[in-house]
């Protein structure tokens, strides 16, 4: 087994990152954080990869922040929480970037590791899969971005009884209530996983990276102005030209693709 706490490898344009601390189920430590932001970060600056999946060593995807190095008193895992001035993009635990982020959840998505779970554009869990927010049981508070997240994705009433009773969630629950958006047998999830990064690889990279800043602008903005977030996008794009021949191209692909999936 490699050292590294962190695993990162490309194949076909998509960077898998893996949290290589099984021991200690995935737990975030200085070296953990340190390794993920600067595999993430190496990905989404590469000119090699237009999608990244983020998963856990078995079994656990990760069991949150490792209390013991928190409970230290060094401050170090305390220090990345965002103060006022940070970024809107560059609050949660991964570095902001253009390209979509697939959390393959593993096993186990506890506190700290269900906040790294919300931070990913969107996931697929394995049927081993469990979230649990037990931030008020160990008597800490969150600071990357959940009581903002899950109400987005469950809504603000299961969000807040995941928060106040610290229960477990399982993985066709999840599916249930919107938090993930597929559940798979245990050892499809990576194949699973990368058949939806392909799709995305096939796609045209500048529209699909344009789409999600345009995602993001309009969480900042109320829902009126978002229209007009979006609106403007669409204009500055337009206004650069169009290829009518590759559109035309790409419009024929769609139509051979929608018979072969429906």
């Amino acid at each position: 087994m490699s050292d590294d706490v962190v695993l990162s490898e490309v194949h076909d344009r998509i960077a898998t990152v893996t949290l290589n601390r099984p021991e200690a189920r995935n737990a975030l430590s200085r070296a953990v954080i340190k390794g993920l932001r600067a595999a993430v970060g190496e990905a989404q600056a590469s000119d090699d990869v237009d999608v990244i999946i983020l998963t856990g060593k078995d079994p656990a995807f990760c069991a949150g922040l490792d209390l013991k190095e928190l409970g230290s008193g060094s401050g170090d895992l305390a220090s990345t929480a965002p103060a006022e001035g940070t970024p809107v993009r560059d609050r949660g635990p991964l570095p902001a970037g253009p390209k979509p982020v697939i959390g393959a959840v593993n096993g186990a998505a506890i506190t700290g590791g269900f906040e790294l779970a919300l931070a990913c554009d969107f996931l697929v869990a394995s049927d081993r899969a469990r979230f649990a927010d037990t931030h008020a049981r160990v008597g800490i508070q969150p600071w990357w971005g959940l009581t903002v997240l899950l109400p987005q994705a469950i809504g603000v009433r299961r969000a807040r009884e995941m928060s106040a009773t610290g229960n477990f969630c399982d993985a066709q629950t999840a599916l249930d209530w919107g938090l993930v958006n597929h559940v798979v047998p245990h050892a499809d999830l990576l194949p699973f996983t990368r058949g939806l990064a392909a799709d995305i690889v096939s796609s045209d990279q500048r529209a699909v990276r344009q789409i999600y800043a345009t995602y993001a602008a309009g969480s900042l903005v109320t829902a009126g102005d978002a229209w007009l977030v979006e609106s403007g996008a669409a204009a500055a794009w337009q206004g650069q030209g169009l290829d009518g021949d590759e559109i035309e191209r790409r419009r024929q692909g769609i139509v051979d693709r929608g018979r072969t999936q429906l």
